[in-house]
């Protein structure tokens, strides 16, 4: 997606050479329009695979989930990364290492809102290591939902979580996935696909 790939030149900030700042419009700010056209590009890749629930994590990924559940008319379910006491019953839940914030976290999901009737999308902001979303396939499986794929806003392509998902054999869309990146340079990597267009 071009305009991503636009938007992180202009607005993201690389620390070091493995994390990117969003926070101007992804993160901590959001832009609303620009977040529902990233949830329709998201949800048009996966409009043919009869997803009735879109699957995140909190806090980040809701924003793009709800904008590609709103375009797929699905609802979201977001896995809670602590269980509240009004979070009673039986869960669904797996463990996830946060690389960002140095925690080892479980991740959770009730179980009334993930069934095996279920056609589920996961849409998150980013794909790095893999932890997040290995987290939320499990839940999709613990449920035995069938999984669509994962819409990704941003793939780190360089930390190799995506390949490892991939063999998997997990359908996975990333809207811009960096080869390298270091402070003041970002690589996007090249679309096959559409170099062949």
């Amino acid at each position: 997606m071009k305009e991503l790939e636009d938007r992180i030149l202009a607005d993201g900030q690389v620390i070091g050479n493995n994390i990117l700042k969003v926070d101007a419009f992804l993160n901590h700010q959001i832009d609303p329009e620009f977040i529902l056209r990233i949830g329709a590009e998201l949800a048009r890749r996966f409009k043919d695979e009869g997803v009735n629930k879109v699957l995140t994590v909190e806090a980040s990924g809701i924003a793009v989930a709800m904008a590609a559940a709103l375009a797929l008319k699905s609802p979201v379910v977001f896995a809670k990364k602590k269980q509240a006491l009004t979070q009673e019953g039986d869960v669904y839940a797996a463990p996830v290492f946060s690389f960002t914030r140095k925690e080892h976290l479980e991740i959770t999901v009730a179980r009334d809102y993930l069934s095996a009737g279920d056609v589920v999308l996961i849409i998150d902001d980013f794909l790095a290591h893999g932890e997040a979303l290995n987290g939320l396939i499990s839940l999709v499986e613990q449920a035995g939902a069938k999984l669509a794929g994962a819409g990704i806003v941003i793939e780190k392509r360089f930390q190799h979580g995506g390949d490892a998902i991939r063999k998997r054999g997990v359908r996975v869309e990333a809207l811009a996935a960096i080869e390298q990146m270091k402070p003041g340079e970002v690589l996007f990597a090249v679309d096959e696909a559409e170099v062949a267009k």
